[in-house]
């Protein structure tokens, strides 16, 4: 394992950290919302047995990145080429899950020739898409949380800020609770103590100097993206759980309609957090594209 931070000309600093193969097939990817730099026991494991090179970092705002208020998700791609140069990395591949997903996408549509294939897992559609009602199928703790943003920021920032509170002091299991209306069976059934105990380690971190992270996260999904969907030319792939309370399933069922010649898979058994588990299949076609 070895951490990085990158420094920017901005001012900026990003908090980089890489595991699996050193000198393997670079992978970028893109935590969810809330979340952070840390990876997940098994996505290493699998990057080391597979000659990968996983590299996370903190988005603006968590961990130890810098915050980067009015950021849009096209803002993504030039952090993640900016630590793609720090690190010596010409070409590379990027898979993002949750409030990961429109960023990864972003890699694809803005950095052509350095993204070798790219994979949406559980991602958002953008806000104002078309024949989209964007809450429709959410758990009540995001409609809610959507409906706030919108309405009432000063509220919904208050709330953030307390639930963060609340958050730093749970355990893996405590958050299983907390998040109730959001997850389904199947990511209950999947969430095995080892994976609670990452996730909460995971949004830990990310939540470790405020909300600041998760708050233009969410301004980001809201708003512009930033780059047109339709211009993305490098191979993608979406994934989406039809069991998602998280991100509803009509977002992936839009997104495979919308990326041009994506590789769609649309599971019906599959719910938010349980698509992880598709990470191993994730890593092993982002890999074979570097031999096309």
């Amino acid at each position: 394992m070895h951490e990085h931070t990158v420094h920017l000309p901005s001012g900026r600093r990003l908090q980089v950290l890489e595991d699996g193969s050193r000198t393997g097939i670079p992978i970028f990817t893109l935590h969810g919302t809330p979340g952070s730099r840390l990876l997940a026991p098994a996505f290493v494991a699998d990057a080391k047995a597979h000659g990968i090179r996983l590299i996370g970092y903190d988005r603006p705002g968590y961990g130890l990145s810098t915050a980067h208020p009015g950021r849009t998700v096209a803002d993504v791609a030039s952090d993640v080429g900016s630590i793609a140069d720090a690190l010596g990395i010409r070409r590379f591949a990027v898979w993002g899950h949750s409030g990961g997903g429109a960023p990864a996408l972003a890699c694809a549509a803005l950095m052509p020739t350095r993204v070798v294939a790219a994979t949406s897992l559980a991602g958002v559609a953008p806000f104002d898409a078309d024949g989209l009602q964007w809450t429709d199928g959410m758990g009540a703790q995001n409609v809610e949380d959507t409906e706030l943003a919108l309405h009432d920021r000063e509220a919904w920032m208050a709330k953030g800020r307390a639930e963060r509170e609340a958050i730093m002091g749970m355990s893996g299991a405590d958050l299983m609770t907390a998040w109730s209306t959001l997850f389904s069976e199947v990511d209950r059934e999947f969430c095995t103590p080892l994976l609670q105990n990452f996730l909460i380690a995971q949004v830990h971190e990310g939540l470790r100097p405020g909300i600041d992270g998760m708050v233009h996260d969410n301004l980001s999904e809201f708003g512009p993206w930033g780059f047109d969907l339709a211009s993305i030319q490098v191979p993608v792939q979406v994934w989406h759980g039809r069991m998602d309370r998280f991100v509803p399933f009509a977002h992936g069922e839009w997104l495979s309609r919308h990326v041009p010649h994506a590789e769609n898979h649309l599971e019906a058994q599959e719910g938010h957090v349980s698509l992880l588990g598709r990470v191993p299949d994730v890593h092993r076609w982002l890999a074979a594209k570097f031999d096309g």
